[in-house]
């Protein structure tokens, strides 16, 4: 086995493959960039080396920098995690020439997979079933739009390089072509480099399910079986889990037989998935190629779960020359396991990347890295920033259980223990993914989130009275001393007097309304809270780190966390936030009702849609920005006029900063 290796990647995957090494004897060497120069992941190696700047271009992305770092440390191979350059032909041939071995397929498969036209040529020739559409070498702009009309609309653009949901659009209309073609070619130019899409028709009620495989150099190549990755939001997944409900054996099989079939196609050896698009109709199902992603993916631990292999292991030992561990027909899967992405973003505002500091990480009781019950994959510790330079997920939460009914409960109850506070997260919204009827019942297709959003958004889980009186038992809480052994009532900020009562008074901001407390001390008959127009008794436990609160009948257990003026309530049955009114300040009117239009995150301005002087209505695009490796655009609040343009489009635009100014009308 190797002594040495390099980790090419960062965070949660360079901490994953870490973890496996050191469990298996191997060192390992950490790169970095300025950004991540106190990361999870340098810790978590032997060495670590300096790559570069912030960005990745500037750091991760430098290969000829990375393979020198592995040769100056005399690491004998690289692995090269997911995204970055883990589907880099010219990285994985440059380490070949050095002497290096790079844990991925060779450089000949990772280019006859990397074009998504390409890729699907030799499908065809393999015998894999594929989508109608158009795959050519012929790019222009005519020829497309007649592919487009030839195959029939809804069609889908994807870009031919691509991967991760980037550089994709559809298309429902003749009069959305050129705008979503455009949209999507210049996508794919800056996230990979070459603008050159496919077409192909648009699978109504389409699932998503993918088959891990694996490949030696020995000749051998099986499959691992499923994945369902179809819960996704802006073509991007979200919840992955193994089986995929509601296949029959017999599609199982041929599945894996394609999947199979196309790895045999391009020689593969090493870790890939082979994805497949499933369409439902009256008729049944039927699966069709998609894509082949030449690398460990991010949901490869649902895989481990049901099947009891540590995935990386396998990759080092093939990379290292030895056989498959296992047979096809020595492969099984026990239960079920699913795996849900955090992510710093913000579900109610279009899934919008979020940056910030990790102020409050409170993670369930988990293994790392490891199989089990509850699984806890990540890159971040309390106390670190999420940055604008790299990718929005924080970490993976994976569950595993005999059946999914078991799985579900475990992940939901996993999900309730884990508290996030300093940036927007996602977690709320799995949960209520989790509850809506289409997941719970496996209806799923990648339109679940849309065909539920009634349920999934500008939802609130706690009542009203439930998180301001967890709110004020919090404040409340906050104020109290520390303290060791009895301290006499008279130290105490409790309200305690030996005669008459006391009265305290609160207003708090919750969901968007203005909600009065009275909190009301009397010597003999103890507290009482007045939220709005209902008093009844009060009291609270502190329980440890929980709070255990009881307004009349009502008693409830809660973590609460007092950062500035919020209250952030955190519950089984969801999380609220209460935002408590100082009566001596007085919010600013200005902004967006101003026409200052601030930009929504840290990024780049790619173009503006509008001039100075033009008329626009409310709902109109204004601007384009790049965040997180993804695309958002800016609308106009309300109709106005355009006055200023205060960036230049390729500027790097703080948060809040002025992107443009409206006269509103």
């Amino acid at each position: 086995m190797f002594q040495k290796i390099l980790i090419a990647n960062r965070g949660e995957i360079a901490c994953r493959v870490a973890a496996t090494a050191a469990r298996m004897g191997v060192r390992t060497v950490a790169v970095y960039s300025d950004a991540d120069a106190h990361a999870a992941h340098v810790q978590a190696c032997d060495e670590a080396v300096h790559v570069g700047g912030d960005a990745a271009k500037d750091s991760y992305l430098q290969w000829e920098r990375l393979l020198q770092a592995a040769l100056t440390t005399g690491a004998q191979a690289i692995h090269p995690g997911y995204g970055f350059l883990s589907e880099n032909a010219d990285f994985a041939r440059a380490c070949a020439k050095a002497g290096v071995v790079f844990i991925g397929p060779q450089a000949e498969s990772i280019e006859a997979m990397g074009l998504k036209a390409a890729s699907k040529q030799r499908m065809e020739k393999a015998g894999v079933p594929l989508v109608p559409g158009y795959h050519g070498a012929d790019q222009s702009p005519d020829l497309l739009a007649r592919e487009a009309q030839r195959i029939g609309y809804p069609v889908l653009i994807k870009a031919s390089a691509g991967g991760g949901g980037k550089g994709m659009r559809i298309v429902t209309q003749a009069s959305e072509w050129e705008a979503a073609l455009a949209s999507c070619q210049r996508e794919a130019l800056q996230s990979f480099g070459n603008d050159a899409v496919l077409i192909e028709k648009y699978v109504q009620r389409p699932r998503h399910i993918e088959i891990q495989v694996f490949g030696d150099t020995h000749g051998q190549i099986i499959h691992l079986h499923e994945r369902d990755c179809s819960v996704q939001r802006r073509h991007q997944k979200v919840l992955e889990e193994s089986p995929a409900p509601g296949l029959s054996e017999d599609m199982r099989q041929r599945m894996g037989a394609a999947a199979v079939a196309a790895a045999k196609a391009v020689n593969y050896v090493g870790a890939g998935t082979v994805e497949f698009i499933v369409s439902q109709t009256e008729r049944g199902m039927d699966f069709y190629f998609m894509e082949m992603n030449t690398r460990l993916q991010v949901e490869h631990p649902v895989t481990e779960a049901v099947t009891g292999l540590d995935l990386v292991e396998w990759q080092l030992r093939v990379a290292f020359g030895e056989p498959l561990p296992l047979k096809q027909d020595q492969v099984s899967v026990r239960g079920h396991a699913i795996e849900a992405r955090i992510c710093a973003e913000n579900p109610d505002h279009d899934f919008l990347p979020a940056t910030g500091p990790l102020k409050v990480l409170r993670v369930p009781p988990a293994r790392r890295f490891k199989p089990g019950p509850v699984r806890w994959d990540s890159g971040v510790r309390e106390g670190d920033r999420i940055t604008p330079y790299y990718d929005s997920m924080v970490a993976k939460l994976i569950v595993h259980g005999d059946t999914r009914t078991q799985a579900l409960a475990r992940l939901d109850q996993a999900l309730a223990q884990l508290h996030i506070l300093g940036l927007h997260n996602n977690v709320s919204f799995l949960r209520r993914v989790l509850h809506t009827p289409s997941f719970k019942h496996a209806d799923l297709d990648t339109a679940l989130i849309q065909r539920e959003k009634e349920n999934l958004f500008e939802t609130q889980a706690l009542s009203m009275s439930q998180a301001v009186a967890v709110a004020v038992a919090a404040r409340l809480r906050a104020e109290m001393p520390d303290q060791v052994g009895w301290q006499d009532p008279w130290s105490k900020r409790n309200h305690w007097r030996m005669q008459g009562s006391a009265h305290r008074v609160w207003v708090w901001e919750f969901a968007g309304q203005r909600v009065e407390t009275v909190l009301t001390t009397e010597v003999r008959q103890g507290m009482q809270l007045r939220i709005d127009n209902p008093s009844a008794s009060f009291e609270w436990i502190d329980a440890s780190e929980s709070l255990q609160v009881r307004w009349g009948e009502h008693t409830w257990h809660a973590h609460a966390y007092v950062l500035d003026e919020k209250v952030h309530v955190f519950s089984d049955q969801g999380e609220a936030v209460c935002r408590w009114i100082d009566p001596l300040a007085h919010a600013s009117q200005e902004g967006v009702a101003s026409g200052h239009l601030g930009a929504p995150m840290p990024g780049k301005l790619l173009s503006y849609a509008v001039a100075i002087g033009e008329r626009v209505a409310a709902g109109q695009a204004l601007a384009v920005m790049e965040a997180m490796k993804m695309e958002h655009t800016v609308s106009a609040p309300n109709p106005g006029v355009v006055t200023e343009l205060c960036f230049a489009p390729g500027d790097q635009v703080p948060e809040g900063a002025m992107l443009l100014q409206l006269k509103i009308d």
